[in-house]
């Protein structure tokens, strides 16, 4: 069975360009290993990752995320059942904070600030639709 899974989280610190490339390289190798697709947006500190794949695969990937020191006040904002993947082409693409997404991201928050805890499922599920279309990704 193919789930879809989006969870966010808060940055524990900082995050400079070397972390970023680091969290961006080990995602794309351990998901492609465990047949895992998505995309990871990392916008003020806060991280929203959309992960699609088996359900156990996706499932043993968040439990290994809750354990990142990297990451608090993880939640978990949507789960489905899905009967086809998205985002074939990505293990994991990076959504760039570059002035066109800053513009997305604005579209789809209830305040200035970037915040999908505060999202509902719909918004969530529009915002990675147009994710798709439009933005400008990181690889």
């Amino acid at each position: 069975m193919l789930i879809q899974l989006i969870y966010a989280s808060r940055a524990s610190r900082v995050l400079g360009p070397a972390d970023i490339k680091d969290i961006l390289g080990a995602s794309q190798r351990n998901n492609a290993r465990a047949g895992v697709t998505g995309a990871l947006c990392l916008h003020d500190g806060i991280f929203l990752q959309l992960l699609e794949g088996d359900r156990s695969a996706v499932n043993v990937l968040y439990h290994r995320l809750l354990q990142d020191p990297r990451h608090r006040d993880p939640a978990v904002l949507d789960l489905c059942e899905i009967p086809h993947r998205r985002f074939t082409g990505w293990s994991m693409g990076l959504i760039a904070a570059v002035e066109a997404n800053r513009q997305l991201f604005l579209k789809y928050s209830r305040t200035a600030a970037f915040d999908p805890y505060g999202m509902s499922t719909a918004t969530l599920r529009s915002f990675f639709d147009e994710v798709l279309e439009n933005v400008r990704w990181l690889e």
